[in-house]
């Protein structure tokens, strides 16, 4: 895909983690923040994540609860956009384009938009 080759400036992706920039600072764990990392996920999330949920939309916002280490209620208060950001963020993060792994085996775990 095209979107590999030019990473939004509000994004800095790693091997372990993404950092996505909020487009206004929000509160999450009780302090202000104008940022939130998602480290990558592990087969242990994907799992827990599709037990505790019961459905998609359930399942994603724990899924990024537990990799950016907030509450799903400091999820759920974030503006639309920066959550998409979060989508687009994880969707980067899974994805493997060094090699001829496939990134959509996880694609169950977290509904993209």
């Amino acid at each position: 895909m095209h979107d590999s080759l030019q990473q939004p400036a509000w994004l800095s992706v790693s091997d372990d983690a993404a950092v996505v920039k909020l487009s206004r600072p929000t509160a999450c764990n009780g302090v202000d923040v104008d940022a939130l990392t998602l480290r990558a996920p592990t087969v242990r999330d994907i799992r827990l994540a599709s037990k505790v949920a019961s459905d998609d939309e359930e399942r994603e916002l724990q899924l990024f609860a537990s990799l950016a280490q907030v509450s799903r209620q400091d999820l759920e208060g974030l503006k639309l956009s920066d959550y998409q950001r979060l989508q687009q963020a994880y969707f980067r993060l899974v994805r493997d384009d060094g090699d001829d792994l496939r990134a959509d085996a996880p694609a169950g775990a977290a509904s993209g938009g």
